[in-house]
């Protein structure tokens, strides 16, 4: 099954610049990009990358393994417009060189905690639509075999998505996943990273070299940072 990314290079995580400067927010985005492209590939698929603007995959230095599976393309339209172009029966269908355009899974780049087992279980879902859905009514990936299918990812995207496939007559599985239900948006998602991200993990590292480690002095679980550790930038 062919996977896309998308991927917002240019200004990825806004949402975490109360605790991350502009150049940290890039370094976490392609730390996390990395894991979900090794989760990919792992589970035995060569995803896409669809980016908002270059990218240099070899920047991200990723296992050899990795980096010979994975591509990237550059679209600069809106999300829901270039994920749309490239699903079964869309404009751009066979624009990444897909032999099998019948068969497209969207993965956000932000699943730092996505394993290839996660990614699997969507993948070979039973349904004409398989759903893994984020927390607060999003839809953080999906696989998709209904060439009348359409995203729609303003909203409440799962419950969207989910009509959208009644109307079309098409089959719907939601994938009960917590690895893929922990998208990584705002400041109290780093905990998540922290806690539950695998040892070869690239985010988890590149959260503690910026100082960040969990704090339970309030009795529930947050993240502290060493100010010493924190980056200025200037424009």
């Amino acid at each position: 099954m062919r996977v896309v990314v998308p991927f917002a290079a240019e200004t990825p995580k806004t949402r975490l610049e109360a605790v991350l400067s502009p150049s940290e927010r890039s370094t976490v985005a392609r730390a996390m990009l990395a894991d979900v492209l090794r989760a990919i590939v792992e589970a035995g698929h060569e995803p896409t990358v669809v980016s908002t603007a270059p990218l240099d995959l070899a920047a991200l230095d990723l296992p050899g393994e990795v980096a010979s599976a994975a591509s990237v393309t550059v679209d600069e339209r809106a999300l829901t417009t270039a994920v749309n172009a490239r699903l079964p029966g869309g404009d751009d269908a066979n624009s990444d060189g897909d032999a099998d355009p019948d068969a497209v899974a969207v993965v956000m780049a932000d699943l730092a905690l996505a394993t290839p087992d996660a990614i699997e279980r969507l993948l070979t879902a039973d349904a004409d639509v398989a759903i893994a859905p984020g927390r607060g009514g999003g839809t953080n990936a999906l696989a998709v075999r209904h060439p009348e299918f359409r995203v729609d990812y303003h909203g409440t995207s799962y419950l969207d998505h989910r009509e959208i496939a009644r109307e079309i007559g098409a089959t719907v599985s939601t994938v009960d996943s917590f690895r893929l239900a922990t998208d990584v948006d705002e400041p109290e998602d780093l905990v998540e990273v922290l806690v539950h991200g695998r040892e070869q993990d690239r985010a988890p590292d590149c959260l503690r070299a910026f100082g960040f480690e969990l704090d339970a002095t309030d009795g529930r679980v947050a993240i502290a940072r060493d100010d010493g550790d924190a980056e200025t930038d200037s424009d």
